[in-house]
């Protein structure tokens, strides 16, 4: 798992184009004061999914805390580098992600999932509010 974080006063994401066959039809959406995860789920996720979503949610509640933000977005991006988990397995981990975070308080948004978006993205300044994390599997 990598994770690219963002603190950002707004965000706000619209479809561009559909990059899976299968994916719903897809809205733009908008959130202001949120963690924004661009978020890569690799191949080797698959090997140690509790241990990575554990490390993810810990990541992601913690960053949230600085701010004391209650919305987090989490972003399908595929670019930060790595092998590629399986879609359908990517898309489970971050509904998965989403539920535990909203029944622990947050909001929780998730870009369109088989979409690339364009976006507009204000962060805010301090060294905080822009964070990388590569999370292992044992």
């Amino acid at each position: 798992m990598r994770i690219l974080s963002f603190l950002a006063r707004s965000f706000n994401w619209e479809p561009y184009s559909q990059t899976l066959s299968d994916a719903p039809p897809a809205l733009p959406g908008a959130v202001t004061d949120a963690v924004i995860a661009f978020m890569h789920v690799e191949l080797e996720d698959e090997s140690d999914r509790a241990r990575v979503f554990r490390q993810t949610l810990k990541h992601l509640k913690w960053l949230a805390n600085k701010r004391k933000f209650e919305t987090i977005v989490l972003h399908s991006f595929t670019h930060l580098g790595g092998v590629n988990a399986d879609p359908a397995f990517a898309q489970t981990f971050f509904e998965d992600l989403a539920e535990r975070l909203q029944s622990t308080g947050y909001r929780v948004e998730i870009t369109p999932f088989g979409y690339f978006c364009s976006w507009q993205l204000d962060v805010y300044g301090e060294s905080l509010a822009k964070v990388y994390k590569a999370i292992k599997p044992k």
